[in-house]
């Protein structure tokens, strides 16, 4: 047989609930007593005290962050900026537009350029096209004030043009011209414009490339061009480019790019043209060259013949052309043409078209002798040409 145990007596539900509730309070005794004791009364068990919240300015707190201090480089770009964006201006360009039922005429926007004040008396630099198609234009100075602008000048062969606004002297800071002639590949350059219409941009850069080509909007080669990376994006054209002094250096003109927005390769014309072209066209309404007293064959002509040069149509009587002998196209026997002289190079410089002969004289004066290379026939001769004073007046 089995031994005998006892089976245990079941426990009634109230029983049960108050043993765990003598249990619970015996539980909170019992740490309430060793919170009281302390550390002593527990020396089996280390505790570390939680540290105290550090308080700003307390010893061990973290130090506040320092203000950023600006570097001396963005001192002077700020400083450039400041001075010399008051002279940046914003032109639009209007066209007039006729309603075909009631012949009215309004005019609408028809595009948006940059361009600089050149004196306190209203003139106004920009490029020549942004001007062009444009039947009425407005200038809004850097105050926000816009005013009516007429057009005083226009070089297409340089790019550049002139309009004139009516504003007080006191609204008119002028840039002051720097020496293009002086630039270094690498130097700092500054763009100012309205890129896109974002009036009062700046962009920077460096001088990227010297004595580039590029055509003008009447077809003929602006030289001594100054490439530079600081972004010219359109609205950009016409506005100023400046050297670290915030001297003008450039006028920026057009951009090389697949897209039609800045892709690092943008173009000024050079200061030093500026420099001689704004001043004829304030006064003359045209660039003033002296002139060689010839009248040009039309480009194809050449082109046609696979002759590289300006070929000679007519040479106007009594002119330093006409004293040095040099000829024009004529009629031979049986009422052939016979070509004349193809200027190849004055004073050295090469001359492969009619516009390059105008930038070949450049810089001369009326009166002043120059050596003109020509063929003739199957040779080269070289003869000495007084030039005459230019010809035309204002562009108005």
């Amino acid at each position: 047989m089995y031994p005998f145990q006892e089976a245990p007596l079941p426990m009634s539900r109230s029983s049960v609930v108050i043993v765990a509730l003598l249990t619970a309070i015996g539980g909170y005794w019992a740490g309430a007593h060793r919170s009281a004791a302390g550390p002593a009364a527990s020396p089996s068990v280390q505790t570390a005290a939680a540290p105290a919240p550090a308080q700003n300015g307390s010893r061990g707190a973290i130090p506040p962050q320092p203000q950023p201090q600006l570097q001396d480089l963005e001192k002077a770009t700020i400083a450039l900026f400041e001075h010399a964006s008051p002279a940046a201006v914003f032109i639009t360009s209007l066209a007039r537009q006729q309603d075909v039922f009631s012949l009215n005429e309004t005019q609408i926007p028809r595009g948006s350029g940059s361009g600089f004040i050149w004196d306190r008396q209203g003139h106004i630099v920009t490029n020549f096209h942004v001007l062009a198609g444009g039947d009425a234009f407005k200038v809004t100075l850097a105050d926000q004030s816009t005013w009516d602008a007429r057009p005083i000048g226009v070089a297409p062969e340089k790019d550049l043009a002139v309009l004139k606004i009516d504003a007080p002297a006191s609204k008119l800071p002028p840039l002051p011209l720097g020496n293009s002639e002086t630039l270094k590949v690498g130097q700092s350059v500054y763009a100012i414009g309205n890129p896109f219409g974002l009036d009062q941009s700046l962009t920077t850069g460096v001088v990227s490339a010297l004595g580039r080509e590029i055509q003008s909007v009447g077809g003929a080669p602006i030289r001594d061009v100054i490439q530079t990376d600081a972004a010219i994006n359109p609205g950009n054209s016409g506005g100023p480019l400046l050297d670290s002094a915030g001297r003008l250096v450039g006028v920026n003109t057009a951009i090389y790019s697949p897209s039609g927005a800045s892709s690092g390769v943008g173009f000024a014309i050079p200061g030093h043209d500026v420099a001689w072209v704004v001043p004829d066209l304030i006064r003359y309404g045209r660039v003033q060259r002296p002139t060689l007293g010839v009248e040009l064959a039309p480009e194809n002509w050449g082109q046609r013949l696979g002759i590289e040069g300006a070929v000679i149509y007519r040479v106007d009587r009594g002119t330093g052309a006409d004293k040095a002998g040099l000829q024009g196209i004529r009629r031979a026997a049986f009422g052939r043409v016979q070509l004349g002289d193809v200027i190849l190079t004055v004073d050295g410089q090469t001359v492969t078209s009619s516009g390059s002969l105008l930038v070949a004289l450049e810089g001369k004066k009326a009166g002043q002798t120059v050596r003109v290379g020509v063929l003739r026939g199957d040779h080269k001769v070289e003869v000495p040409v007084q030039l005459g004073g230019p010809s035309g007046g204002r562009a108005d």
